[in-house]
């Protein structure tokens, strides 16, 4: 095995996220399934791999720099035993422990005791996305944007996405969602090249752009005409909401630019629901003759 910051092409002052990138365009590039021609690629692929197991680690790297693991990982032999006591991935007990040539145990033991320690120590349960336990990264996740109604944050609904490989899929849109919420589909995203598990898609929640409503946090706010009688007289309007139409009373002597407070009636949230806030815009209309007596009366 060669030297693992050699496999990489990375300087040993190298960063965790320069190896990550390095090894993950040289392990798509030198993937077995796009290379079926060439016999070698297996090897190299395993080459890369071997080293990203070393670097991609944190702890492994720390001892290798230190020489106290090889390149294959395995503790290196001290100069006058067999192996060096406590040597191993990390130092502090997390690597693998030799005592023979110590007076302590048995060198036949040495073998279970490091199967042992292969199934119980830092590398078990490989595979999981969570903690560093695989030195094989997931595909990358997808991030998109989604449009939803208000209608669909008010009531819940779904929203079909596509995706960039032409794949759609249906994302669910909770009650309440807030703008700019992100939505996860698990396991959705790009599959990973190296056999790790697939990546997800993040889709950031936009509210779109409503006919009639404005969005104020979780408020709505609209605009409604009232015809000029009712607005003297007294009467009732029309105002529609994201659940349908409500009468709403409009007082006498309503002036033009009023503002009524629908409480409940706006965009529910984890702070509870928002109002709506109606906007009285007078509505002249044509010349009303039993209007324009009122008026003269009054003056009079």
């Amino acid at each position: 095995m060669r030297d693992p910051y050699t496999v990489l092409g990375v300087k040993r002052e190298a960063s965790a996220d320069e190896i990550k990138r390095a090894f993950r365009a040289l392990a798509k590039s030198h993937h077995p399934d796009h290379n079926k021609n060439d016999p070698k690629a297996q090897e190299r692929f395993a080459e890369i791999n071997s080293a990203y197991e070393i670097l991609g680690d944190a702890e492994k790297r720390k001892a290798f720099d230190r020489g106290e693991i090889d390149a294959d990982g395995r503790p290196r032999a001290s100069a006058g035993m067999g192996f060096d006591p406590g040597a191993g991935f990390g130092g502090g007990g997390s690597g693998f422990r030799f005592d023979f040539g110590q007076g302590r145990g048995d060198p036949r033991d040495m073998f279970s005791d490091l199967f042992r320690q292969f199934e119980t120590g830092p590398g078990a349960g490989a595979g999981k996305r969570s903690g560093r336990a695989s030195p094989i990264p997931p595909g990358e996740d997808i991030e998109l944007e989604a449009a939803v109604t208000l209608e669909d944050v008010a009531n819940g609904g779904s929203r079909r996405i596509t995706l960039p490989d032409g794949r759609t899929v249906e994302m669910a849109v909770p009650k309440g969602t807030a703008n700019g919420a992100v939505l996860r589909l698990r396991g959705q995203g790009y599959p990973s090249p190296f056999g790790g598990p697939s990546g997800d898609v993040r889709v950031t929640i936009r509210y779109a752009r409503h006919a009639r409503f404005i969005v104020d946090g979780q408020d709505l706010r609209i605009a409604v005409s009232v015809p000029i009688r009712d607005a003297v007289l007294g009467g009732a309007v029309r105002v529609p909401t994201l659940h349908g139409e409500v009468e709403v009373k409009v007082p006498a002597w309503t002036s033009g630019g009023k503002t009524l407070r629908l409480r409940g009636k706006g965009l529910p949230g984890k702070d509870g629901t928002g109002d709506l806030f109606v906007s009285l815009d007078l509505d002249l209309g044509p010349p009303d003759p039993e209007m324009e007596g009122f008026f003269r009366r009054r003056r009079a």
